[in-house]
């Protein structure tokens, strides 16, 4: 069982708020981080289970009789009626760390909570394993920045991780979901078909109603084929062979089930110019290079998507570096209408650290000159980064380094 880096902020946010959400999509591990946290003295209840679950649609006030605080409720969007149950409860008791809730599907969640749970609840993303996490360094992670100090933070407890391209691509192709790296490379097709499936009848069939499982099927491999680039709801529409209104809504189930992630351009009034399509990503590269039809992880890395599935795995590991320490990532990208790119932007404060991610050992010192294009934000610019295959932290210039992909 792998330790998880939320686990002291979970405690932390139990000793300060009456409710814990903890949402992310099904099977990263979610049920397991609580049980973990609450050694055995927890009441517990899964409203999969239909008994429970009819129960507290139908009088929710005799299920918290039943299971009583402090208690975790698993799956509670399949229960919004508990939501005002629950605000009674935690009003009238004024204790800290009552209910534990968990919820793969945020869409329906996050209504019952601002009308009924509205500053009694801390909200927290769960996605899968991190490499941090898998490396055995959960309590050692921090948020990711490149300056002086994080990076020999990381120089100090990154020593066991994959640093080769062969090993990255492995982790990339297998991707992130415990019970898939429990039981290893030989039940991956089974795991991913499986999942896929089981999303599909049980997640956005309740939400959407789809009537077209094979165009969502279609849907769900064009999304995957398209991470790390530029938004075209157009040209993905046609690919699916559905309407734009169709993939809107469809992308949004994906986006607030926290399967994949809509990183926003960068920009302030005064700059007209920037493009303002936000960039996709697909959050588990393995479930990404499954869609897309990878059969290993060799021809992942030699084929077309091997730079944007790299991509998108570093966006990954550094979106969780914030999540998985119940931070909120200020993530953005920039690209202007002259072509100039920086791939992410760190919002920290009044001040931006700019990031590139390479597939190279040997990245150029004219890497620095792309971030000059930022001069023009009228925002600080801080220390900025390559995250790249090279052996060590490296400095390219006065102002960037180059990171070890296998830091994060």
């Amino acid at each position: 069982m792998y330790q998880r880096t939320l686990q002291q902020t979970i405690h932390t946010i139990s000793e300060s708020f009456p409710v814990l959400m903890l949402t992310g999509p099904r099977q990263v591990g979610k049920t397991t981080l609580l049980e973990m946290c609450s050694e055995g003295t927890r009441t517990y209840v899964t409203l999969d289970d239909l008994e429970a679950r009819s129960l507290a649609q139908r009088d929710p006030a005799l299920f918290l009789q039943t299971w009583q605080p402090p208690v975790t409720i698993d799956e509670i969007q399949y229960a919004p009626q508990l939501f005002s149950a629950i605000k009674i409860i935690v009003d009238r008791d004024k204790r800290n760390g009552l209910f534990w809730l968990t919820g793969s599907q945020k869409f329906h969640l996050m209504r019952g909570i601002t009308e009924s749970l509205a500053g009694r609840v801390a909200i927290v993303d769960l996605l899968g394993l991190s490499q941090a996490e898998l490396g055995g360094r959960a309590a050692a992670s921090r948020p990711f920045l490149p300056t002086t100090h994080w990076i020999a933070h990381a120089r100090q407890t990154a020593q066991a991780q994959p640093k080769h391209l062969k090993d990255i691509y492995q982790r990339i192709w297998l991707g992130s979901y415990p019970r898939l790296l429990e039981q290893g490379a030989r039940v991956r097709d089974l795991f991913c078909r499986s999942y896929v499936q089981t999303y599909l009848e049980r997640d956005v069939q309740d939400v959407l109603k789809v009537s077209d499982q094979m165009a969502f099927h279609r849907f769900l491999g064009a999304v995957a084929a398209r991470t790390g680039q530029l938004l075209n709801y157009a040209s993905l529409a046609r690919d699916v062979e559905v309407d734009n209104k169709t993939v809107k809504s469809w992308l949004s189930i994906l986006e607030t089930s926290g399967l994949v992630y809509l990183l926003q351009p960068y920009h302030r009034n005064l700059t007209k110019r920037l493009v303002k399509t936000p960039k996709l990503y697909f959050l588990d590269t393995g479930l990404a290079a499954y869609l897309t039809k990878w059969p290993d992880a060799d021809s992942l890395e030699a084929g077309s998507m091997s730079g944007a599935i790299l991509e998108t795995w570093l966006f990954a590991e550094i979106l969780k570096s914030y999540w998985h320490n119940g931070r909120e990532a200020n993530l953005f990208f920039y690209r202007d209408t002259d072509q100039r790119e920086v791939d992410l932007l760190i919002e920290a404060g009044d001040t931006l650290y700019p990031v590139e991610f390479k597939k190279t050992a040997s990245p150029s010192q004219n890497v620095a000159r792309q971030f000059t294009a930022l001069d023009k934000l009228g925002k600080t610019i801080g220390p900025g980064a390559v995250i790249c295959f090279v052996e060590r932290d490296t400095p390219l210039s006065e102002a960037v380094t180059a990171i070890p992909a296998s830091y994060l």
